[in-house]
């Protein structure tokens, strides 16, 4: 009674044409849980989720419509206040915190919608990296490279743990953040669709901040349709699609950097996407966009998230830093020294910049990137050394982390071939041109999963 679903939008569609049901699901995504490929992905397991499922079954046999998501699995970030439970970010300097007595904003907009919600699942500490990597809970490795290769791979970070849950089965999609990466670079390397919206469309209250400037909540999912959807439900807005093929865009690609150092996989899927998208329809053109490297100089004496880390973490740290990961606190003391008139400079150079840049883009619906400029690298290699570490961690964030300053929106989906380790593709543009993204990218998966069968 469980048939092979892609996504949860068919899932749904299953469970409403009694072809299956939400509690044979369920059991489905617990008992991949519980096995060994998934071990610590969950911090904690919630009581509660199989009765949901059953609540949804139940309410479908006395002829009330299904919820929009139907008694299915979601996993929830360590960062989010889940009632009844503690929230510790990936983190042992926060335990012994009280339990949440409330759902933030945006768990309760799941809850509401119908989510079975099933556990906080491990991050990156306190979201303070691409990478993935935790030493306290151990470092969920990625399921989806493992298809392919025996060598344990990150998961990227910092929505580790809930990634693997929705690649390994035990979710049909997370809650998780997005700051500089955070959804997008996961989802790029477990071959799963990441969405960053515009910061300001859904509430952060109730969630452990590392930056307020540029802290975005929004899911990962297993295809763009269901990111429509989640988005929906996190935003409380109904997204505009216009339906457009593929030949009514118009797209860029940014060529200032966004493509340097892409190893061969990368760079092979993303040039045969690109021409599979031409043969599409698609409208694309190659622009310089050199106004990408003037960004170091808008940062040149600081970035808000290590300012704003280190405002919110200067006081745990004080008490507890011997509990945290070193490499965490080597970021957050790079806050230590940014005096109030730099803090200050840094907005104002970030907004003259996003006017540039939008200026510079206007014209076109949307620019395609790489998500991330490399495919997963070994986990043994980057806990063996910091100076791998971190030159991994910059390089994951580099694409991702530009689209953020520029406070916009931007989706990666997947672009490999089966064969191949995952590879995403960034679909992105300025602030509030969410539904633009999110309807081109609809139509790009749709000619990208055609050329592929």
């Amino acid at each position: 009674m469980t048939p092979i679903v892609r996504d949860l939008s068919s899932a749904r569609t299953d469970i409403a044409a009694r072809r299956t049901s939400a509690s044979a699901l369920h059991a489905a995504c617990a008992a991949a849980a519980d096995t060994p490929a998934l071990r610590c992905v969950f911090i904690r397991r919630f009581d509660g989720s199989a009765e949901v499922a059953g609540f949804a079954d139940a309410q479908l046999r006395v002829g009330v419509p299904l919820p929009p998501l139907a008694g299915l699995s979601l996993s929830v970030k360590d960062l989010f206040d889940v009632a009844g439970h503690p929230t510790t970010a990936g983190s042992i300097a926060l335990v012994g915190q009280p339990a949440a007595t409330t759902d933030c904003p945006a768990v309760a907009r799941l809850r509401a919608a119908g989510a079975a919600l099933v556990g906080h699942t491990n991050m990156t500490e306190f979201a303070l990296s691409g990478v993935g990597i935790n030493p306290h809970h151990g470092t969920p490795a990625n399921p989806a490279t493992a298809r392919l290769d025996a060598t344990p791979r990150i998961p990227g970070g910092s929505t580790s743990g809930g990634a693997v849950s929705v690649a390994g089965g035990a979710a049909w999609a997370t809650l998780g953040s997005d700051t500089r990466g955070s959804l997008r670079i996961p989802a790029a390397l477990q071959g799963l669709v990441g969405y960053k919206c515009t910061s300001r469309l859904v509430p952060t209250e109730g969630a452990v901040p590392l930056s307020s400037t540029l802290d975005t909540v929004g899911a990962i999912t297993l295809s763009v349709r269901d990111a429509v959807l989640l988005h929906e439900i996190l935003a409380q807005r109904k997204v505009a699609l216009t339906r457009r093929p593929l030949r009514g865009w118009r797209l860029a690609i940014p060529e200032t950097s966004m493509l340097d150092a892409l190893d061969a996989t990368v760079a092979r899927a993303f040039d045969r996407s690109l021409a599979q998208l031409r043969e599409a329809g698609a409208q694309i053109e190659s622009i310089a966009l050199p106004e990408i490297a003037e960004l170091p100089a808008v940062e040149v004496n600081g970035s808000f998230v290590p300012a704003e880390g280190w405002a919110w973490h200067r006081e745990l740290l004080a008490r507890h830093e011997a509990r945290y990961d070193p490499r965490v606190v080597q970021r957050l003391r790079g806050g230590q020294t940014m005096s109030a008139a730099d803090y200050i400079d840094l907005q104002r150079l970030r907004r003259a910049w996003i006017q540039r840049m939008s200026l510079a883009m206007r014209g076109f619906d949307a620019m395609l990137s790489p998500t991330a400029p490399v495919i997963a690298p070994p986990i043994a290699e980057l806990v063996a050394s910091d100076e791998a570490f971190f030159a991994a961690n910059n390089l994951l964030l580099r694409n991702t982390a530009l689209v953020s300053m520029l406070d916009g929106c931007a989706l990666s989906m997947p672009c490999q071939q089966p064969d191949e380790m995952p590879v995403g593709l960034m679909v992105w543009s300025t602030a509030m041109q969410d539904d633009t993204v999110l309807d081109v990218s609809l139509a790009m998966e749709s000619a990208l999963d055609g050329a592929r069968a």
